[in-house]
């Protein structure tokens, strides 16, 4: 096998169909740090977030017909304790599915963000 250069994931793509909303869930709602907020020559903007720490970032990216707003990210963000990330997300209003706990899997959610897109918070393992 060849080396691509590939070292590393650093962001994962949201489709958004308002920037400035999905900005404002993801920063005021989950509590991610804005890393870049920069604009961009056709209108729209670079915004990259990130749990605080995380070495990952979602990227916030303009809908459009080829890129649809409301999918299953596939995301798994990673929570320390499940069960107090689902009540307090709860409370602060996302729409979120119910806690799952399965013998031997970690505990875990599902839930959506302003524009519908679906991803799961997931406890970390021991």
């Amino acid at each position: 096998m060849t080396d691509t250069g590939i070292i590393g994931v650093n962001t994962i793509g949201i489709p958004v169909a308002d920037q400035d909303r999905g900005l404002a869930f993801y920063r005021d709602v989950l509590g991610f740090e804005v890393r870049v907020d920069a604009p961009l020559p056709n209108g729209g903007r670079w915004i990259m977030l990130a749990p605080p720490g995380s070495a990952v970032s979602v990227s916030l990216v303009v809908a459009s017909e080829d890129v649809p707003a409301g999918i299953e990210t596939g995301i798994r963000f990673e929570s320390a304790d499940a069960g107090a990330t689902h009540e307090e997300l709860t409370r602060r209003g996302v729409d979120a599915g119910a806690l799952l706990r399965w013998p031997g899997v970690p505990a875990m959610f599902q839930a959506r963000d302003a524009d519908g897109n679906r991803f799961e918070v997931v406890e970390r393992a021991s």
